[in-house]
């Protein structure tokens, strides 16, 4: 896929490969097709100067956009394996990561290296930290250089006899994904296992030549860019986001489902299709996108490890009566199956080769418990999650989802300790904006009675917290939340039980 690209590119040298756009929505080329195959060009013989090869580990600090594509498409020519650094995830965190993927080369953006640097206490107000890169080794800054920044790459290298790409199916991307800075964990994806993986993207989301796309990830940028559409990165405002929408009318729109929340609060209106994953997206939200104006609106279970591997269109997922999160039958090339204990496996051609440092498996473990109706899979909810209350196990995505009625914007089931040792179940729920709190409540009876033993003891007004780049909700975060809730409620001479 990206060979293919880098081809595409050079036939419309003129068209626009990458936009954006002003706080007043209007859309502006920041790269032409020509432009980032030049760039392309240059990264790969300033990378080649610097006497990296075939098998080398790049780390990649910048933030999304022309020079990290054209970043990859270089390392992509040139055989290397590029480790994707998150500012988000704390510079404690990153060392270990870093200690694990042993890059020969950090490259980073002026705005990374501030974060690590002069900035850090702006940085960490916008939940980024780093450690100092320098201290961790060989760094080069992409892009304009600020005081205190490393040199730049030296984009002056000779082009002459640029390589070929590798034939062999080697290590294109390592994805830090969880773990602890004593023992981080990571994916290794192949150049194979991407480009099964966006070609699953091409296929469900078919974009097509000169009718932009909207979205911002590697996933959505690539095929889109081979097919010959333009690609606008998501305004990061609502409002402009918004505004965005109404100047682009994007044939296809990918958005996170905080996203997508964010701009229907702003008053966005939708065209084309709409997708969105990398967190839960229930059928109300999908609801919402489609009376927003889009014509489909599609939620995408993705993980990590395997990109994408189903997905359900809001029709199907509104008419879904069973208990659970429905995302949807695998999709072509991908097989679902349950362990013993319940957990969905996944294996097919888009399914990262293995985790770093440990021997391939084709199987991928999610990590959530789910079965298979009528070959679409259903999501019960993470195996970590279960609530033991009294002498019954509860796991919260069985239930969930019949929360979010409309007016609801997220819906969490924790577990908070008792005094007895024993575990309350409460309902953390987040209302839309504007939402009338006791129609709120008289609207989650029905799907409150329904829920039989597993229904909660404590249903709670209140945000959601989101963590990680997806903005996704944070369990263990809502459970301290709803445990402080309910211990000023029980301090305050509350009922200790029953639906509040």
């Amino acid at each position: 896929m990206l060979d293919r690209l880098d081809h595409a590119l050079r036939r419309h040298p003129h068209h626009p490969a990458v936009l954006t756009t002003t706080p007043t929505g209007a859309i502006r080329v920041r790269a032409t097709r020509g432009e980032l195959a030049e760039l392309a060009d240059a990264y790969t013989a300033a990378l080649r100067a610097r006497g990296l090869a075939t098998g080398d580990t790049i780390g990649v600090a910048v933030r999304p956009g022309p020079r990290a594509l054209a970043v990859l498409l270089a390392a992509d020519r040139l055989g290397l394996r590029a480790a994707v650094l998150d500012p988000g995830a704390g510079p404690d965190v990153l060392r270990a990561r870093l200690a694990l993927a042993r890059p020969a080369l950090v490259l980073a953006d002026a705005t990374a290296q501030a974060a690590a640097g002069w900035a850090r206490p702006l940085a960490r107000r916008a939940r980024l930290a780093l450690p100092d890169l320098a201290a961790l080794g060989p760094v080069a800054t992409l892009g304009p250089r600020l005081p205190g920044c490393a040199a730049p790459l030296d984009l002056t290298a000779p082009r002459t006899a640029l390589p070929a790409r590798p034939d062999d199916d080697g290590d294109a991307a390592v994805v830090f994904t969880s773990g602890t800075t004593a023992r981080p964990r990571a994916v290794v994806h192949t150049r194979s296992s991407l480009a099964a993986g966006m070609s699953a993207v091409t296929e469900l989301v078919a974009p097509r030549a000169g009718q932009p796309v909207l979205g911002g990830t590697f996933f959505v940028l690539v095929p889109s860019l081979a097919q010959g559409a333009p690609v606008a990165l998501p305004a990061r405002r609502p409002r402009v986001l918004a505004r965005q929408l109404a100047q682009l009318r994007p044939r296809s729109t990918y958005l996170t489902p905080p996203q997508l929340r964010a701009a229907l609060g702003a008053g966005a209106r939708f065209t084309g299709g709409v997708w969105t994953g990398s967190a839960p997206a229930s059928a109300e939200l999908l609801t919402r996108v489609k009376r927003a104006g889009a014509a489909e609106a599609w939620g995408v279970y993705a993980l990590t490890e395997l990109f994408p591997a189903a997905a359900v269109e809001q029709a199907e997922k509104a008419a879904f009566t069973g208990d659970g999160d429905i995302v949807g039958a695998p999709l072509p090339g991908v097989e679902a199956h349950r362990d013993t204990d319940g957990e969905l496996l996944l294996v097919g051609a888009a399914a990262r080769h293995r985790y770093l440092g440990e021997d391939p498996d084709p199987w991928v473990r999610t990590g959530d418990r789910a079965r298979l109706d009528a070959g679409r899979i259903v999501l019960e909810g993470r195996c970590k999650d279960m609530v033991l209350r009294g002498a019954e196990n509860i796991y919260p995505g069985l239930y969930e989802p019949a929360l979010h009625v409309p007016g609801v914007e997220l819906a969490l089931l924790v577990g908070v300790p008792a005094p007895d040792g024993d575990e309350r179940l409460a309902a953390l729920v987040q209302p839309a904006p504007g939402t009338d709190p006791r129609a709120l409540r008289e609207a989650l009876a029905a799907p409150l009675a329904r829920m039989g033993t597993a229904r909660p003891d404590a249903v709670l007004l209140a945000t959601v917290p989101l963590a990680g780049r997806s903005r996704k909700p944070d369990r263990a975060a809502a459970a301290s939340k709803a445990a402080a809730i309910l211990a000023g409620r029980d301090a305050g001479g509350g009922r200790k039980g029953g639906s509040r």
